[in-house]
């Protein structure tokens, strides 16, 4: 009987699907991506209130999941006093196990600009990062069109990724639309 080789089995046992990790952009770089006209982005990170969670999970159809979001307002000029062109929220949703870490750009009206994958982890699933795929959050809200199989289609083997970040982005949406609406 050959020995086992106890050092190589603790590394494939620790092994796991976090080594495909790829980091897209930073949330820097996924800010100018969204918002490139802005002149600079000040933290409105969010704190929920009960009655807002409760307002999110009835337009979501999802549970809140948290009270804090970390969020960045986009401006035109000066922060204080420049136009409003938008918010960036930051979200982590898990894919079939590993954690999905993206941004969402929001209109002041609550519609969605644009989706940005930051980091994706999982072995499988990465063609969310598609720009066809992303495409379609374009201008939806809360109240219509971001369910897979209403308004968002899904992708043949990255099923969990896709629904997962849909129904992140429907969150975003949501809240977008309770606290940041102007």
């Amino acid at each position: 009987m050959k020995p086992i080789n106890l050092t190589a089995l603790a590394l494939a046992a620790s092994a796991s699907s976090s080594a495909f990790a790829t980091q897209y952009l930073t949330v820097e770089q996924a800010q100018q991506v969204m918002f490139p006209d802005a002149t600079g982005f000040r933290d409105v990170s969010l704190q929920l209130t009960g009655e807002q969670m409760k307002q999110v999970e009835k337009l979501a159809g999802l549970p809140a999941r948290s009270v804090a979001w970390r969020v960045f307002a986009a401006y035109k000029g000066d922060a204080q006093l420049g136009s409003l062109l938008g918010y960036v929220v930051l979200d982590d949703v898990i894919g079939k196990f590993e954690l999905i870490s993206y941004a969402v750009a929001v209109n002041p009206d609550a519609s969605i600009k644009q989706i940005e994958i930051l980091t994706y982890r999982e072995s499988h699933g990465f063609e969310i990062k598609s720009p066809a795929w992303r495409k379609q959050f374009v201008g939806k809200t809360a109240a219509a069109g971001l369910s897979i199989g209403d308004g968002i289609a899904s992708i043949s083997g990255a099923t969990l990724s896709c629904t997962h970040v849909t129904d992140g982005v429907r969150r975003i949406a949501a809240i977008a639309q309770v606290a940041l609406k102007k």
